[in-house]
């Protein structure tokens, strides 16, 4: 996650800152299932998304609108008047029962009723936002089979079984279902893939995996920052996209003006962010709202970065492109989250504290892992699929899927705060090897020992601005930044470099983890009262210079890499400071350990030389005069990466939903090319692979055009690679983009591999 701070004003700062060891099994101990096993699993899982006439009575009456139409009646004696229904999936062996007329089966536990639409958490009911956590939808139903081909109903709110007279009753006076084949049932509300074919390329011909990797993804930021509206829409909804992507006026407000994150990435100005701070709202509008299906002014990546990049569809569209391989870190900060609760541009849905968000968005990924699994047939049927080992990567890769590693990114990992507060106190090395027991049993196999903000583990990453204001609010110690000594100026960039802003606001320490002057809990209980008294901070004029973090890795942080090692678990360097950086690269060499960098770091190439991969990307404008300029960056990297003999496998880590920066268009009024530029995408064309044909994509009712907007969103990956192709890119020039998911599944053996042998 990057808050791609150096496009903030001093402004924007001031309001968004105001913002045990695997056996190597692919068991799958956490997050449990809870949906009850059917009787007959195959039968429950195959009508998913099929059209069916339902009777109670062995055929003879059927289930139909009454005459009054916001109910049913189950005394339809002719099947071809009686209604027909669309199964589709919420869940595995769960469903929504959706009518020829577009209307849902629901009930209030006593009979049959109709709905034209679904109460859920992101509705609006009679002008009032519901924000009840976990609702229990009253269109969901649990599917049984019984003998004969039947099925048994159950209406998952109330408990109860629909009865051959159509009203709820107990399960020991339940009616056995038929369902009746029909064909002509209206479409579930969904949003299209606009892609057709079958993978057929899962390897190349030396047996390597074919696809690339996103390395660095984060699919369910709607869940962070306490899930109550800074980053707008989900991957996947049980309901349905009107119900993961609908109207962002739920959490931004009317015209986008609670957007106050969303502002500050844009253009907001002094007097809406200053005036945010006190009302909770901009002054003006920020944004048309319409969500499915209009979608106005949303998803739009290059431009507008709270709003949902990566809805399954979406990804799905990239998998057929040759997307592979996806870590999925989940991610949150809970400074902001406290922000924006005090000032009433959310309501939160739970707690800020960075580990309940990471809890629900592990548990969520596994939920949208079964909720493709019941779109595509049942358990292990869907092409999303979560990887525990290297060896289940390859080998879903090989089956043609997509296979998910499960990430941390976020500042107080494991609750490991720099500071005491309330009650936590300071972690202890049992404290660590219990968390890291505990996710390592969840299936996290990635881990960023710190991001942004200085923690248990180490100084944060020095990134300017926004953290320097926000790393006081969360530590209650002030900015720590020295000159650089000159050992720390040789190496690649990251955040950790160039002059300080505020230079009140620095005073550097020599203890890095004493009492801090400031209570962080009084930015907790008022944190908008915190910054208005610190103002004088802030207004102190900066340094000029090459400044970094006066501390690095503390002792708790190279246990954590430590212990990170035994277990084999992937190493994630690129937000460390510098002297972090440099530490945490001497234990890397001492135990030749690999590590990843997927913001594009690679300490002068020493971390291809310890079998490493970071990420790269193309150039957006052309050159006219010179073909294939658009992957000069990614060439240079590649030789770096051929000199230290590295395996030549070189993906992206576009931090989607991450708060970066994203592909932006070559044409149009919001294109920055100094020169003319030609051969925009044109439909269809063909995959990398040849086995995909890629058409005009559409969100809803709107057309996209990736010429004059950009990489809108992850599924448009398909137009980013075909235009460098179209640039006289060759194919044999990309070829290691395509290798990059074998790339990083090397690291994460070579790391199971180093692991074993350290524990032996």
């Amino acid at each position: 996650m990057s808050f791609s701070i150096f496009r903030w004003t001093i402004a924007s700062a001031i309001a968004l800152a105001v913002v045990g060891c695997s056996d190597g099994s692919d068991s799958r101990d956490a997050p449990p299932v809870e949906t009850p096993t059917p009787a007959d699993a195959n039968a429950v899982f195959a009508v998913a998304n099929g059209c069916y006439s339902i009777s109670p009575d062995a055929g003879n009456k059927f289930i139909g609108a009454a005459f009054a139409d916001d109910t049913y009646t189950a005394d339809i004696t002719d099947v071809n008047v009686a209604g027909r229904f669309l199964l589709r999936p919420s869940d595995l062996g769960k469903y929504l029962v959706y009518d020829q007329d577009r209307g849902y089966l629901v009930s209030d536990g006593q009979g049959l009723l109709r709905q034209m639409s679904l109460t859920s958490d992101t509705n609006e009911v009679d002008g009032t936002v519901v924000i009840e956590d976990r609702m229990q939808s009253e269109g969901e139903w649990q599917l049984f089979a019984v003998e004969d081909g039947r099925f048994r109903l159950q209406h998952i709110k109330s408990g109860a079984f629909i009865a051959a007279d159509g009203t709820l009753v107990p399960e020991a006076q339940a009616a056995d279902l038929d369902f009746v084949a029909q064909s002509d049932c209206a479409d579930f509300p969904e949003l299209t893939v606009n892609a057709s074919g079958q993978i057929d390329v899962t390897e190349f011909e030396d047996g390597d995996l074919f696809g690339f990797v996103d390395s660095h993804s984060h699919l369910f930021t709607n869940l962070a920052f306490g899930g109550g509206g800074v980053f707008h829409g989900a991957p996947f909804h049980p309901l349905g996209v009107e119900h993961a992507l609908p109207n962002c006026a739920l959490s931004h407000g009317v015209d986008g003006r609670k957007d106050l994150m969303g502002s500050g990435f844009s253009d907001g100005g002094i007097l809406s962010l200053a005036s945010a701070l006190i009302t909770g709202e901009l002054p003006e509008k920020n944004h048309d709202t319409e969500g499915y299906p209009q979608f106005t002014d949303w998803p739009n990546a290059p431009f507008s970065s709270t709003h949902q990049m990566q809805y399954y569809t979406w990804l799905e569209r990239a998998y057929l492109s040759g997307l592979r391989l996806v870590v999925q870190h989940a991610t949150t900060q809970e400074t902001l989250c406290q922000l924006t609760t005090a000032v009433g541009a959310q309501a939160n849905r739970y707690d800020c504290n960075d580990m309940v968000a990471v809890d629900r968005i592990i548990e969520a990924t596994y939920d949208m892992e079964r909720y493709i699994d019941a779109q595509s047939g049942g358990p292990g049927e869907g092409w999303f699929r979560i990887v525990l080992t290297p060896e289940a990567a390859r080998a879903e890769i090989s089956a043609g899927n997509l296979a998910v590693v499960l990430g941390i990114e976020t500042s107080d990992l494991f609750d490991c705060f720099l500071s005491p507060r309330g009650a936590f106190e300071r972690c202890s090395e049992q404290d660590v090897l219990d968390k890291l027991d505990e996710y390592h049993g969840k299936g996290v196999r990635v881990l960023f020992p710190v991001h942004k903000m200085d923690n248990g583990f180490s100084a944060g990453d020095g990134d300017r601005r926004v953290s320097d204001i926000g790393n006081y609010a969360h530590t209650g110690h002030y900015s720590n930044f020295v000159l650089c000594p000159d050992e720390f100026l040789n190496y690649d960039g990251g955040f950790d470099r160039g002059g300080v802003n505020f230079a009140e606001l620095n005073q550097p320490r020599d203890e890095f983890d004493s009492m801090p002057p400031v209570n962080p809990e009084d930015f907790d209980a008022d944190p908008v009262g915190f910054f208005f008294q610190s103002v004088g901070l802030l207004s102190g004029g900066s340094l000029e210079g090459e400044y970094c973090q006066n501390h690095g890795l503390t002792p708790l942080g190279e246990f954590l890499m430590s212990e990170m090692m035994k277990r084999g678990m992937v190493m994630e360097v690129d937000h460390f400071s510098r002297r972090s950086y440099k530490r945490a690269y001497e234990i890397l060499v001492e135990n030749e350990y690999p590590a990843v960098g997927t913001h594009g770091r690679d300490y002068n190439g020493l971390l291809y030389e310890l079998g490493g991969v970071s990420t790269s990307g193309f150039g957006r404008c052309r050159d006219p005069e010179v073909a294939a300029t658009t992957d000069d960056s990614f060439q240079r990297r590649l030789a770096l990466m051929k000199e230290k003999n590295a395996y030549p496998g070189l993906g992206f880590g576009f931090d989607l939903n991450g708060f970066a920066g994203y592909p932006k268009p070559r044409f149009g009024e919001l294109a920055n090319c100094s020169q003319p530029q030609s051969d925009p995408i044109t439909y269809p064309f063909k995959s990398f692979a040849g086995d995909i044909t890629l058409e005009q994509p559409l969100v809803g009712e709107r057309v996209l055009d990736f010429n004059t907007e950009g990489m809108v969103h992850l599924g448009l990956v398909a137009e980013y690679i075909e235009e460098v192709r179209r640039d006289g890119v060759s194919d044999e020039a990309l070829e290691p983009l395509f290798r990059s998911a074998e790339g990083y599944i090397r690291v994460w053996e070579t790391s199971e591999r180093r692991a074993l042998e350290m524990r032996q």
